[in-house]
C-alpha cells in the first residue's frame, strides 16, 4: 500500500511540475523587458491623442505585457526633464531602451494610423519587433 501511494505521489509531482513549466515567460517577453513605450501629451488632449493611448495600451496588453507604458504631460513641471530629453512639446509616441539610450519616434505613425485599429495594432507590433531586434 505504501509503495502504491508513493507511486501516485511521484506521478502527481511529475504532472504538476510539468504543468508549471508552461508558466515561463516567452522569448518575446524576455527580450522586450526593459523597453519602454512613452507617450507625451499636452494638458488639453484631443480625440486622436486619447485614441493613440487607448490603442497603444491595448496592443501592449495583448502582445507585449513585459513592456512598460509611461504617459507624461509635457506641461507638468515635474516632467520637464524627460520632455526635453525626447524633445516633446505635445503629443508624441516613442519606443525607448533606457539601457542603450536608443529611441524610436513613432509620432507620425501614431497619428496616421489612429483611425484604423487593425492597422495601428499590426504596425505597432512591427515597430516593436524591429526595435527589439536592434
Amino acid at each position: 500500500m505504501k509503495t502504491f501511494l508513493r507511486s501516485i505521489l511521484a506521478m502527481a509531482l511529475v504532472f504538476f511540475s510539468a504543468c508549471n513549466s508552461n508558466a515561463q515567460p516567452t522569448t518575446k517577453q524576455v527580450s522586450a523587458a526593459g523597453i519602454q513605450v512613452i507617450q507625451f501629451h499636452s494638458e488639453h488632449r484631443c480625440v486622436t491623442c486619447l485614441k493613440i493611448e487607448k490603442l497603444t495600451r491595448s496592443t501592449l496588453a495583448a502582445s507585449y505585457p513585459a513592456l512598460t507604458f509611461a504617459l507624461y504631460n509635457v506641461e507638468d513641471k515635474k516632467n520637464e526633464k524627460i520632455a526635453e530629453q525626447f524633445e516633446a512639446t505635445g503629443t508624441a509616441l516613442f519606443l525607448y531602451n533606457p539601457k542603450t539610450g536608443k529611441k524610436k519616434n513613432l509620432t507620425e505613425f501614431a497619428f496616421m494610423r489612429a483611425g484604423n485599429e487593425t492597422l495601428f495594432d499590426t504596425e505597432l507590433k512591427k515597430f516593436i519587433e524591429e526595435f527589439i531586434k536592434g
